[in-house]
């Protein structure tokens, strides 16, 4: 399905994307500690004006669904969304848990709730208006509108899983726009929406950029997938430059706004039907925001040293730009990790000997230096040691690194407890510790061909050697590693370059879709574990069921845990046990980092704040100092 390959090329390239990530640089005293955190704490500021331009490049925009909100899967997209679009409801768009809390933006108040957990009542802010050039007050039926296209297949709402077969009506698979039976708008500021199960995280959901109000008037003119992307119309504080120029008068009258050319830039400037008083989610300080396309990571940086740029943005500094930022004393205020919620990991293939034996997974990850592996990514300043699937931040932080199964001393492994586990499997034919079948040999271990999974893969084949399991690396472009994982009947046993980002703050989105049978697709497939598979589902793509210990099936977890409301404390502590059952019951990873988004800035950004929803620099808090003129932006 093209949500599950757009998550992980898509929105999850922005550390899937990086360069240069192993330094030559081992200074931070913490590397064998797994510590990290972030060297901001999320936020900083100086001196903080209204007014300027922040200006920022990136290597290439790398949208998914040439920014139609309705398909868009990008995590920088939804980073751009956030200025310029709003939603029922929404984050503040800060570091940390506070930015993780939702609160009422176009509604206001959070919704009515019925006590089957089966419907939502909004009722919505008047007068909040869309930007130029339709410049009307936004009604229930404009937000109606946004969920129509989700349901329409020829527009290929990226994630629309979420809704369809969620809300009443909705199966994703309409021909055209049209009214949805579970959405009832009664009045111009009442929406309400059915479900036909309870999703405790439906809030969440509806903080999503598809969700967020489309005026018809408009969208109807764009039928195919993405072509709504160079005409969003605004609902949130600024707008495409450009966008007043538009004439809508028809479909066919109706050119690109000029502010936006996915080869070249995006340029977004306050937005003049926008009224603050409606807003206390957004600080809105900058009066423009400039992205250019430079397609020379070196020059990105160097123009951030130089102060023609405020901050870099997407793309992860150099080794030797890093370097700088972390020996240099003047620098290091200006250099910002901050956890991203994302995990990284190596994936065994449960349908696929010897990791159909659950004591083989447990070896491996008893035996795994993870020390040595966050050492080769360059250090604690890319984050913290994974000891479990999830990240804390998105458990609530009721399970940490204190949690760890798999526990060695400095996370260096533990060589005696991984053969003595080992030594129950029965591809350890004489007992002695060492996997020494056949199927544990020239085993084909699936990387990328650039740091730091280079510089990490001779780490993970010599600690996987100590137990016998010898590997073949095949180190292979992005595109080629994702796509040769992610197709089931190349029934790859290994996978060193996985990661996963949350979509909001809630473990359902790493749940379902990495863990769920349901979730398993023949190819587009981040279920690479292959938990929950079936074996009809098996014969069906093309691969043998093994003839072991069944592959174990964690769908009915999934859905206890999801039918809890999303307030209620049982649902986090549900979750957290799914965690801890996942890592010792089933074990279909070996996680080995929580990651940092890192973002070097210049004194020219007076004030700096992270947003923990997208993991990105908030574009609606940030502030600079500069005294450019949104208007002359071109």
């Amino acid at each position: 399905m093209t949500f599950e390959r757009q998550k992980m090329m898509g929105k999850r390239r922005h550390l899937i994307g990086m360069v240069g990530l192993a330094l030559a640089v081992t200074l931070v005293a913490a590397a064998c500690g797994g510590g990290g955190g972030t060297t901001s704490g999320g936020s900083s500021s100086g001196s903080v004006q209204k007014g300027g331009v922040y200006r920022t490049a990136t290597t290439d925009f790398g949208f998914t669904g040439a920014f139609d909100p309705t398909g868009e899967y990008l995590a920088t997209a939804f980073t751009y969304y956030n200025a310029l679009l709003r939603t029922l409801v929404a984050t503040k768009h800060v570091a940390g848990a506070a930015g993780n809390k939702l609160y009422p933006d176009l509604a206001t108040a959070m919704p009515t709730i019925s006590s089957d957990g089966l419907t939502y009542s909004f009722k919505m802010k008047p007068n909040i208006k869309f930007g130029p050039p339709v410049n009307r007050v936004i009604t229930s039926k404009d937000v109606e509108y946004a969920f129509e296209r989700i349901n329409t297949a020829s527009l290929v709402a990226q994630y629309g899983t979420y809704y369809c077969g969620v809300i009443k009506g909705m199966d994703c698979k309409a021909k055209s726009p049209a009214p949805i039976s579970g959405i009832q708008t009664p009045d111009d500021t009442t929406i309400v929406f059915n479900l036909e199960a309870p999703a405790g995280d439906f809030l969440y959901r509806l903080a999503m950029p598809a969700t967020a109000p489309v005026p018809q008037e408009v969208g109807k003119c764009f039928t195919k997938a993405g072509d709504y992307g160079r005409f969003v119309i605004s609902s949130g504080p600024y707008m495409i430059q450009g966008a007043d120029k538009l004439n809508a008068s028809s479909c066919s009258s109706m050119k690109p706004i000029a502010g936006f050319d996915p080869s070249r830039k995006l340029i977004m400037v306050r937005n003049p039907s926008y009224d603050q008083s409606t807003d206390d989610l957004r600080s809105n300080f900058v009066n423009g925001i400039q992205i250019s396309v430079d397609t020379n990571v070196n020059d990105i940086f160097d123009k951030v040293q130089s102060g023609a740029l405020d901050s870099s943005y997407v793309n992860q500094p150099p080794k030797t730009v890093l370097a700088r930022y972390i020996t240099d004393a003047k620098r290091k205020s200006l250099l910002h990790a901050d956890a991203s919620d994302q995990t990284w990991y190596i994936t065994m293939n449960l349908g696929q000997p010897p990791f159909d034996d659950i004591h083989v997974r447990k070896a491996a990850n008893l035996v795994m230096d993870k020390a040595a592996i966050l050492q080769a990514w360059g250090g604690p300043v890319w984050g913290q040691i994974a000891t479990h699937i999830m990240p804390p931040t998105v458990l609530g932080n009721q399970l940490t690194q204190s949690y760890d199964p798999y526990n060695s001393s400095g996370f260096h492994g533990d060589l005696a407890k991984a053969q003595a586990e080992m030594k129950q499997s029965r591809y350890d034919t004489n007992k002695d510790g060492t996997c020494d079948a056949p199927q544990c040999k020239n085993l084909v271990i699936v990387s990328r061909n650039v740091p730091p999974f280079t510089d990490m893969e001779p780490v993970v084949s010599s600690d996987l050697a100590k137990i016998g399991i010898t590997v073949n690396p095949r180190e292979l472009a992005t595109g080629a590693a994702y796509q040769t994982i992610q197709t089931v009947k190349n029934k790859i046993p290994l996978g060193m370059h996985p990661s996963w980002i949350k979509d909001y703050a809630d473990p359902f989105t790493f749940a379902f879709v990495l863990f769920s049978g349901k979730a398993i697709n023949p190819t587009g497939n981040v279920n690479y574990s292959l938990v929950g598979m079936t074996p009809a589902q098996a014969q069906s793509m093309g691969i043998q069921y093994p003839s072991g210990e069944r592959i174990p099936v964690v769908d009915g977890d999934v859905a206890n845990c999801e039918r809890l409301g999303g307030t209620d404390p049982a649902r986090t502590s549900c979750w957290v046990s799914f965690d801890k059952k996942l890592m010792e019951q089933v074990v279909p990873w070996i996680p080995y980092l929580w990651s940092n988004n890192i973002t070097i800035t210049t004194p020219g950004l007076t004030r700096y704040v992270y947003d923990q929803s997208s993991s990105y620099i908030s574009l609606t808090q940030i502030a600079v100092g500069n005294k450019v003129d949104a208007s002359t932006l071109r």
